[in-house]
């Protein structure tokens, strides 16, 4: 699927568009996404200000998505772990940038290339319209190449 139909489908996908969780760029390449979170009646928290699972959520899927594309399909990508770290309450609209550079992609197709089980770390900060740190999301894949094309081991002899 390209990038441009991926973001119209991903834009009415339930959870996000009942979020208030919008796409707003996905590069052709996929080494850039931008996502804003509008804050609406259905995505406050008790206290008035952005709901955390929201917030959360707006961050979680593109690292992956965007490491899935940019590896290619000789590449198992998976979540493996996550945090967020709520800095101050986020309120009106918010957004997040994701970017994965060439370089990291190579350097991730280098230390794969053996078979090894990789567990990059990637960061994106969430900010108000006033640029304004909200939050910080860490999330750390599980990158590995798919097992029909790892080498096999050398033979004793």
């Amino acid at each position: 699927m390209s990038a441009g139909l991926f973001r119209h489908v991903v834009n009415v996908w339930p959870p996000f568009w009942g979020a208030g969780i919008r796409v707003r760029v996905i590069a052709a390449d996929w080494s850039y996404v931008q996502v804003e979170l509008r804050q609406g009646l259905l995505n406050r928290n008790f206290v008035g200000t952005h709901f955390g699972g929201s917030l959360f959520a707006m961050a979680d899927p593109f690292h992956m998505l965007m490491l899935l594309h940019l590896l290619g399909k000789d590449y198992v990508v998976w979540d493996h772990a996550a945090e967020i770290e709520y800095l101050k309450p986020g309120r009106g609209t918010v957004r997040a940038e994701f970017s994965v550079k060439p370089e990291q992609v190579g350097r991730l197709r280098q230390e794969a290339a053996d078979g090894s089980k990789l567990l990059p770390e990637f960061l994106v900060e969430i900010r108000d319209r006033d640029a304004e740190l909200v939050a910080r999301v860490r999330k750390r894949l599980y990158v590995r190449l798919k097992k029909r094309l790892r080498a096999l081991p050398a033979s004793p002899g």
